[in-house]
């Protein structure tokens, strides 16, 4: 069964920040029921404004608390990835940039990640492709094309709920088809044609 990790960086509650996560994460679950049989993908939430406190004392003792390990096994373990921050000062929040410190460097290479942001203002949109996709890039994650950045007006009118939904549905699609494409995926493994040895490919030469 495909698992999806859901990360959210929100600091209030309820959170718009929590809210883009969910949209985004059942965008990609029903992409991924339309293109195949069989049982639905598997959400895992993980929210890290309970474990701020947790997330700041493993950058200082490197050692994790159950919560939080239990949290970064929940990704490490997942087969895709939905993360989205509040943007601060045109860059993801000191929470969720912690949470990816104290994670293994090599934890989510070639992972499929959907990168999703809110802000108060659309001037901050960019943020999602200056400040935050660097970041996965640098851990070699498989970032998908899309990304989506939710401002306070884009909760406001119909027009603008009706953009930002078209937004939703592109990300989870590609986001279906990075997870079917993954490298970490095992059928995507299983399917690879065996490779012959070298000495079997250099057999009869000799004679």
């Amino acid at each position: 069964m495909t698992t999806i990790a859901v990360v959210s960086a929100g600091l209030s509650e309820p959170s718009s920040t929590r809210l883009l996560a969910d949209r985004l994460a059942a965008s990609a679950v029903a992409a991924i029921e339309q293109g195949r049989t069989g049982g639905s993908p598997r959400v895992v939430h993980v929210d890290l404004r309970p474990l701020a406190h947790e997330i700041i004392d493993a950058m200082l003792t490197g050692f994790q608390a159950p919560a939080l390990a239990a949290a970064t096994a929940a990704v490490v373990e997942a087969d895709a990835l939905v993360f989205v921050s509040p943007i601060f000062t045109a860059g993801m929040s000191g929470l969720a940039k912690s949470f990816l410190d104290v994670m293994d460097k090599d934890a989510l290479a070639d992972m499929p990640v959907l990168l999703g942001a809110t802000g108060g203002t659309a001037r901050h949109s960019l943020a999602l492709e200056h400040a935050m996709r660097p970041v996965f890039a640098y851990l070699r994650a498989a970032v998908v094309p899309t990304g989506v950045f939710a401002a306070t007006d884009d909760w406001g009118t119909q027009g603008d709920q009706a953009a930002l939904d078209g937004r939703i549905r592109r990300a989870g699609t590609d986001l279906a088809w990075a997870i079917g494409a993954s490298r970490r995926s095992p059928q995507e493994a299983d399917a690879l044609p065996e490779v012959q040895d070298f000495a079997s490919l250099l057999g009869g030469l000799g004679h």
